[in-house]
């Protein structure tokens, strides 16, 4: 198991289909910040409740030159339902596989109602433009959380 990302590192590059199946690889986003989140499932309370917070936030994350990019393991069909219904001005990429979610560490063992299963743990990374990673979030909670991000792409740095 590769060490976790922090702070520093190069980001892990990757190529994932987003919610029309077309590939969006981080590549793309050279030369600007993205915000990278991953989160377990579309259209859940708390999933719901972080990708509208990005939404809402849309302004400022643009004026920052920057980019939000959600990865989940849902398909592009769950993806397609799950903008149109919120309305979400940016790409769900899907990781079916988990491969992209592995390598960012964010695919883990989880427990809820005493019962074991593997998924996503709700991350967010901030790369820069050179694609190194300007701020690394765990386990995030939804509250406040985008306000932390809004944080980050504001500060001065790469």
């Amino acid at each position: 198991m590769p060490a976790e990302l922090a702070v520093g590192d190069k980001a892990p590059d990757f190529s994932l289909p987003d919610e029309t199946g077309q590939p969006v690889s981080l590549k793309k986003f050279r030369g600007r910040q993205v915000v990278l989140y991953f989160y377990p499932k579309d259209d859940t309370p708390g999933c719901t409740k972080e990708a509208c917070g990005f939404r809402d936030s849309m302004t400022p994350i643009l004026k920052a030159g920057s980019a939000v990019v959600g990865v989940s393991l849902d398909g592009g069909e769950s993806h397609r339902r799950f903008i149109a219904k919120h309305q979400l001005p940016f790409s769900l990429l899907s990781d079916e596989g988990a491969r992209v979610a592995k390598a960012y560490g964010v695919y883990k063992e989880k427990t809820m109602y005493g019962r074991k299963f593997w998924g996503i743990e709700r991350s967010t990374f901030v790369i820069d433009g050179t694609g190194t990673m300007k701020a690394v979030f765990r386990k995030v909670k939804v509250d406040g959380h985008v306000d932390e991000v809004l944080a980050v792409l504001s500060a001065p740095g790469k």
